[in-house]
């Protein structure tokens, strides 16, 4: 400090308590008593959204470089490869062999950074997560620790160990930053695309671009990728076309929410309407529509026998309560400040601006189902479920055909469904698991509930589309974004009988975020195996907006 010298301090965003706190004050007051030379240099990771952030100070006092990753396929697969040098190819003895798999590495390692820019599901306001479900910090690093695995299982073994290398790279090296299950079978599905013998031999990753000739060297190699790689489409990275169509209205809407967000709040002149009128003629809207309780005495003194169904339909009930007895009580609140008779409190402005931005109120969306709707059809969706739960709690019968997507917690209903059958067949709850079976049927053509199961309806598939006459999964359509099932019929069987031959396991999840809103798992028939549609990002969702 008082000599000149230079200070370099790695990865600070790992000690976030220490960075923020001693290194903080440190920094401040280095100014005093410093030599001209003397250099301080900090390095660190931007945090995880959900994690804090760098002390403000720190980055005020701070010249900033960053080192992101450039955007576009092509792009990143050239920087990738240029992480490369001819000596190391030339240092390995089956040079063949292995420029072809650091070939197929960068291409993996490019689309996995790239796939992100299709959704991921835990960013803040994140409206899809078919790219991935969580957002993980792959780097540089990983591409040249599985660079350096890959050369020396080559010169290790006579054959390539294509089986060693997936899992080192998939679920090691890689794999170690994914936490998400359905993330890692992505991450699998890539490394047995590209990962195999035919690599060897020359493959196309994508439609338009094959494997560069095995003679070339590293620079001609990056001239190829120039050269050669086509215009970037989803098909790179496994997905279907209609997958841009998602992105780009979802960039668009981002803009206009951005362009909303600058708007002032107390604007209204002779033409406008103010923010308080706006919120005023939504809550009289929402006070006239709003749904009665549920009269939970009734309910539970028409209740011969608790069975799992009927418990299923009280907790629904209960919780739904729960939501309607705060709408009301928020709104009521919200009706006599507009009007003067109450301070205006913090949770009352915020409900105030949701309800003239036709936005959920955060108060509700608390006690509420995950849901990505505006606040308009939001409403509309809670009179359906509300109808649907009058239906069922008006006699206490299973429903001929449940409206799945209509549930606070569909996973209970499952349950339910299991633990009937486990009763009825005397096996242990804990080896029985769920089926599904796709019918042919609409809910109206549903004549009674399912001797073996129960019909559930509502789900949507996003990804490719379902054939009713095939009876399995076939490509979308162009310009379909999502595909309405038909009824679905749920079975619960032991798990030695689980097993379907020629299934895609679909993950089924409550909204197109998917991030830790996973249901259940869906089994639906297929002609093709399991990568075509996870690298799609094939996924069944209880409610779209």
């Amino acid at each position: 400090h008082k000599s000149g010298g230079w200070v370099l301090l790695q990865n600070i965003h790992l000690t976030i308590d220490w960075t923020n706190g001693p290194l903080e004050k440190t920094v401040d007051k280095l100014a005093e008593g410093a030599h001209e030379n003397f250099r301080l240099f900090l390095s660190a990771e931007p945090p995880p959204s959900l994690e804090r952030g760098l002390a403000i100070s720190l980055l005020q006092n701070s010249v900033k470089l960053t080192n992101e990753p450039p955007e576009g396929m092509k792009q990143n697969l050239a920087r990738a490869y240029n992480n490369f040098t001819e000596e190391m190819f030339e240092a390995c003895a089956k040079q063949g062999e292995f420029k072809a798999i650091i070939f197929a590495l960068c291409y993996f390692h490019a689309a996995i950074l790239e796939r992100k820019k299709f959704g991921v599901g835990n960013l803040p306001d994140a409206a899809s997560g078919i790219g991935w479900n969580m957002n993980y910090p792959f780097n540089t690093g990983d591409l040249l620790c599985c660079g350096q695995c890959v050369n020396n299982y080559l010169e290790n073994n006579s054959k390539v160990p294509w089986d060693d290398l997936k899992y080192i790279i998939g679920e090691i090296m890689y794999g170690g930053h994914v936490v998400e299950d359905w993330d890692r079978r992505t991450v699998a599905m890539y490394l047995e695309s590209y990962f195999k013998e035919e690599l060897l031999e020359g493959i196309e990753y994508f439609p338009g671009f094959p494997s560069p000739p095995s003679g070339l060297n590293h620079k001609q190699t990056v001239a190829y990728i120039e050269e050669n790689f086509p215009t970037e489409t989803p098909l790179a990275f496994g997905l279907h076309p209609n997958a841009e169509i998602g992105f780009k209205l979802r960039e668009a809407e981002s803009l206009c929410a951005a362009i909303l967000s600058l708007q002032p709040r107390d604007g209204g002149g002779e033409e406008g309407s103010s923010v308080e009128d706006k919120a005023k003629t939504v809550l009289d809207d929402l006070v006239d529509r709003l749904p009665e309780q549920f009269d939970m005495e009734d309910i539970r003194g028409r209740t011969e026998e608790i069975t799992p169904y009927i418990m299923v339909a009280i907790q629904e009930a209960e919780r739904m309560n729960v939501l309607l007895a705060e709408m009301k009580r928020s709104l009521a609140e919200l009706d006599l400040g507009l009007k003067g008779d109450l301070t205006m409190s913090d949770p009352m402005e915020k409900l105030m601006h949701a309800l003239a931005d036709g936005a959920v109120y955060a108060g509700w969306a608390k006690l509420a189902y995950p849901s990505l709707r505006s606040l308009g059809s939001w409403v509309n969706n809670l009179e359906r479920r509300v109808e649907q739960l009058a239906q069922w709690c008006s006699d206490l019968q299973l429903p001929k055909a449940v409206w799945l997507s209509g549930l606070f917690n569909p996973q209970s209903f499952l349950t339910a469904v299991m633990q009937t059958t486990a009763r009825k067949n005397d096996w242990p709850l804990d080896k029985t698991v769920v089926l599904t079976e796709v019918t042919k049927k609409q809910p109206e053509q549903i004549e009674g509930p399912s001797r073996e199961g129960a019909y559930i309806h509502g789900l949507t598939l996003e990804g490719c589309r379902w054939d009713e006459k095939a009876g399995c999964l076939d490509e979308s359509r162009p310009k379909e974004m999502f595909c309405p099932m038909p009824v679905i019929i749920i079975k619960a069987v032991t798990v030695d009988k689980a097993e379907m031959k020629d299934a895609y396991q679909c993950p089924v999840y409550k909204t197109e975020r998917r991030f830790r809103e996973e249901v259940f798992t869906a089994q639906l028939k297929s002609k093709h195996g399991q990568i075509k549609w996870t690298l799609s990002g094939v996924a069944l969702f209880l409610d779209i907006c």
